[in-house]
């Protein structure tokens, strides 16, 4: 950047902090609220639960997928136009999804176009508080999370208040002129001084007399220097992480899709089935710092891996209450336990990654892990509306698909780490145990001499320990 207005840890940083807060809860709160336009848009288009169910599965898909192509364009343009391009493209995709007549339409302007737009906000804004925060950074990401929180709150209660009386084509031109306001909390995200010197940017390439391998080696770099296949390759707890994290995706935002759906099928008023979600939301501004202040302590620094594997048990296994009752008075006890288990998914989820990644590849192995993950949502809701398809609008098969995917994922990870962490303890104590061998025949190498007086080396002992 040509000018640094602002330094580090100073008080603008909290200006930035707000704007973060407010950018997270405008973007990674949005898909909670789809669920309460799902019945609506089945019935606008004529369509299967699995065709509805791919609306909310891309835009959540992209807004993780486009986390790459984000990096690249912070990298260029920096963080500031990164957020407010993305506050753009989330406003023209909600106002041209207003004006869709066919669900593939929809697909490509609220799926495809809002949540790359989503991404590009969120993600620079969770990148500016690394330069504005090097003292308090852990509390900074903490009280930033707090935005989705609110974000979960309070978007269900808009889009019910809206859809009355609007309509969703209504709804979703309001909510384009709502997304508008990421472009202000980019034009707060002001140039900061670094302590670093910037990086040199590389001009483009000098002609060659062979262009296509050299792109082939261009977008070989490329790949190499934003996914971390190498890491996944010979790093085996990132493996299991990534895996684990992977497959459990595949089930975690099912409850965020279906609990409205599923809660109006069995006689719950609308009202009060828009607000579970937001029940979860409102909790999640409590339990998600605590959270965050808790995985942050040193004292859990070795047991962090298996708190976020219990973690994400006890989410599985409360998907399971609603299996058994779908009495309002239930599900609001369930949406309390749930808030408990999501929080510590979510505080845990980069302590572990920073745990089992150098922090010098970390965000390399947080690219390829949001893709995988984004594969996953993308499989997820169409998977679940095919299963509701065949057997008749079962909600209850859904619940237990969100819990295998869930409790298995946890099983895997906790039992993986667990193996791991012996083979380590194992490995450890064989170099020990062979350092201990090496060193007892150096302590044998002196003898004493048959005077007495003194020690004489012994020829043939060194002879045989230097085989």
């Amino acid at each position: 950047m040509p000018q640094a207005l602002e330094r580090a840890d100073g008080g603008w940083a909290w200006v930035v902090l707000l704007a973060s807060m407010m950018t997270q809860g405008l973007t990674l709160g949005f898909p909670t609220c789809i669920g309460i336009f799902f019945t609506e848009l089945q019935h606008e288009f004529q369509a299967s639960n699995s065709e509805t169910s791919w609306f909310p599965s891309i835009l959540t898909a992209m807004l993780h997928a486009g986390g790459p192509l984000c990096s690249i364009l912070v990298g260029r343009f920096g963080c500031r136009v990164t957020v407010m391009l993305g506050g753009i493209l989330a406003c023209l995709g909600m106002v041209a999804s207003s004006f869709c007549r066919t669900l593939s339409q929809l697909y490509l302007a609220a799926g495809f176009i809002t949540g790359l737009g989503m991404c590009f906000s969120f993600q620079s804004t969770i990148t500016v508080l690394g330069f504005y925060f090097i003292r308090r950074q852990a509390m900074a990401n903490a009280l930033a999370s707090v935005g989705v929180s609110l974000g979960i709150t309070l978007w269900p209660l808009l889009a019910r208040y809206l859809l009355e009386d609007l309509g969703w084509r209504g709804t979703f031109l309001v909510f384009g002129g709502v997304f508008l306001h990421c472009c202000v909390c980019g034009a707060i995200l002001r140039p900061v001084a670094t302590s670093v010197p910037p990086e040199t940017r590389e001009g483009p390439p000098p002609p060659s007399k062979t262009p296509v391998p050299s792109c082939l080696a261009a977008c070989g770099r490329a790949v190499q220097r934003h996914l971390a296949f190498d890491i996944l390759w010979h790093n085996a707890g990132y493996r299991v992480f990534t895996l684990g994290v992977a497959w459990m995706i595949l089930g975690f935002p099912l409850p965020h899709v279906f609990l409205v759906p599923y809660a109006m099928r069995h006689g719950v008023d609308e009202h009060k089935a828009a607000l579970l979600i937001s029940i979860i939301g409102f909790s999640n501004i409590f339990l998600r710092p605590m959270a965050g202040l808790v995985a942050g302590r040193q004292d859990f620094a070795s047991h962090r891996k298996y708190l976020f594997s219990l973690a994400v048990l006890l989410n599985g296994l409360t998907n399971l209450v609603c299996v058994a009752s779908a009495d309002f008075r239930v599900l609001v006890g369930y949406c309390l336990v749930y808030s408990v288990s999501m929080s510590g998914v979510g505080a845990l989820f980069f302590q572990v990654l920073m745990d089992v990644v150098p922090m010098d590849r970390f965000s390399r192995a947080l690219g390829l892990c949001t893709i995988l993950e984004s594969i996953s949502i993308l499989i997820s809701p169409p998977l679940a509306g095919f299963l509701l398809d065949t057997t008749n609008n079962n909600f209850s098969y859904v619940f237990y698909m969100s819990s295998f995917f869930l409790i298995s994922a946890a099983l895997f990870m906790g039992g993986s780490f667990c193996a791991l962490q012996k083979k380590e303890k194992q490995g450890r104590q064989a170099e020990a145990e062979a350092a201990t061998v090496e060193a007892a025949p150096q302590r044998a190498l002196t003898v004493e001499g048959t005077d007495g007086s003194e020690k004489q080396p012994s020829t043939e002992i060194m002879y045989v320990t230097s085989v």
